[in-house]
């Protein structure tokens, strides 16, 4: 019997996700599934594609974003993401989410001012954020998590450099009660912000045992990644355990792990053998991005001489972005903190880590790739545009730091495993046609810190639900994403 499908992509090297051995094959699309894999020789595709050997994997799994407001506004927003390959984003990261919070012409306190103004906080409730997506699909897949300092803003009014009350922290349980009912995946916090970093421990845990009853996923950019990086770690997994019932923890996700600051250089391999020591108790994973810096808000109070600093933008002075601080300070003639001082409100490139640390955590079998990227930065750290071809071309090819089957299992079924993705992440019969067709010799980010948004090089398709997002170098305008609501809720509920 003749197979008829809508898809058949024939001749290619298929890397599966699941880390094994890459081999010869062909592939089927009947819809949104992955209909036949292997020698499909008499199958008959509406659209036929010769892959002449290129790499054929699962569309790339982006473990960590902040693309909860790029995904609601069209399949071009996501022409950073698409051009690499994914198929599927996590929003809501760092205790940073648009929903559920509506701010009334309340300009929102950094760093959820990392999503844009307060007219961008609109969603009431986690049920209109998925609505929207609904209703404007995007060209990714979405997974989001609930933020705590979206909860804090609302259920403290504003007055967020404290901790809760008892009356506060139940009504940011009763939020995240009904957002993951909702659809939200899971509970994340930024403790390191000047916002959250005043919610304590217990506050965190209390607002978090709302997941043991609902399901979901605990993940954090935590408290300290410098000095105190240590503590900051075992008190992630201190919330998994207690936060979660007697032998069944929470999962925890730490967000893009890293050790920073110069004094701090090397402490990876303590922090790791921290991890793993503690993960044979608890379900424990991370997320980490292949640069040696970071983006976020700027924070004058925490600047140091030793760590260099890039504007990526500024509302007062919107010309700045892309510069140097040091070199602005000189040209004002002002202090470095009061050149900072003046650029407010503003987001920033940090250059304090090290490479050999990047390299190591990237390397770890719990690592997944995330690119942490920030869209709406006016001159965004080059992770935006470059994360995914950047581990399969330099880390891969040029660096030799793991094998293409390693590498495509961290950015494909690592993160579906963890994030609870059905019939995501993975080449096989049944499962869902996110797809990606690339040129392993040839594959290359371009971003820099100079032209962060300079697109790769060697992807050469991609498929979201059997759909085309992305080919011959153009997103188009096909918008096949899904809003993937919260796989652990209890059926029962």
């Amino acid at each position: 019997m003749t197979l008829r499908c809508d898809l058949v992509i024939r001749n290619a090297t298929v890397f599966d996700g699941t880390g094994a051995a890459r081999y010869r094959a062909d592939l089927a699309v009947q819809g949104d599934r992955i209909a036949a894999m292997g020698d499909l020789g008499s199958a008959q595709g509406l659209r036929e594609v010769d892959a002449k050997g290129m790499a054929l994997a699962p569309g790339f799994i982006d473990a960590h974003t902040h693309d909860d407001r790029a995904v609601t506004c069209g399949p071009a927003c996501m022409h950073c993401k698409t051009s690499q390959g994914v198929t599927s984003v996590v929003v809501g990261n760092c205790g940073v989410s648009l929903a559920p919070l509506r701010l009334h012409g309340k300009a929102p306190p950094p760093p959820l001012n990392l999503m844009g103004d307060e007219s961008w906080f609109t969603f009431g409730s986690f049920g209109e954020y998925a609505e929207a997506l609904a209703k404007r699909p995007s060209n990714v897949n979405t997974f989001a998590f609930c933020g705590h300092q979206s909860l804090r803003v609302e259920a403290m009014e504003g007055d967020v450099y404290r901790a809760a009350t008892d009356r506060e922290i139940a009504r940011m349980q009763d939020r995240l009660r009904e957002s993951l009912r909702e659809g939200a995946g899971g509970f994340s916090t930024g403790l390191y912000y000047p916002p959250n970093m005043h919610a304590p421990t217990e506050e965190v845990i209390a607002v978090a045992e709302v997941l043991r009853e609902e399901g979901g996923l605990y993940a954090t950019h935590m408290r300290d990644e410098a000095d105190g990086v240590m503590d900051s770690i075992r008190e992630t997994l201190r919330i998994g355990r207690e936060a979660g019932t007697e032998g069944a923890p929470v999962e925890v996700v730490i967000s893009h792990h890293k050790c920073s600051m110069p004094e701090n250089f090397g402490r990876s391999r303590d922090t790791l053998a921290l991890i793993d020591t503690l993960g044979q108790d608890q379900p424990v994973a991370f997320d980490v991005y292949p640069y040696p810096a970071g983006s976020t808000v700027l924070m004058p109070e925490r600047l140091r001489q030793d760590v260099p600093v890039q504007i990526t933008w500024s509302t007062p002075h919107p010309e700045m972005s892309g510069r140097d601080l040091d070199d602005i300070a000189r040209e004002w003639g002002m202090t470095r903190r009061a050149t900072a001082e003046k650029l407010l409100p503003a987001g920033a490139i940090y250059f304090q880590m090290d490479e050999a640390d990047v390299r190591r955590i990237m390397a770890h079998p719990r690592a997944m790739i995330g690119s942490d990227g920030i869209p709406h930065d006016a001159k965004p750290h080059p992770r935006l545009w470059g994360t995914f071809p950047r581990v399969l071309g330099h880390y891969v090819r040029d660096v030799g730091l793991f094998s293409l089957e390693v590498a495509v299992h961290k950015m494909t079924l690592r993160c579906a495993q963890v994030f609870g993705l059905p019939d995501r992440g993975v080449l096989r019969p049944g499962a869902f046609a996110d797809l990606v067709l690339f040129d392993p010799a040839t594959v290359r980010d371009h971003a820099t810190y100079a032209h962060p948004d300079a697109l790769s090089e060697g992807i050469l398709e991609v498929w979201c639900n059997g759909e085309t997002t992305f080919a011959a170098g153009r997103t188009n305008g096909a918008a096949p994403g899904r809003f993937l609501g919260n796989p652990r809720r209890p059926q029962a509920a």
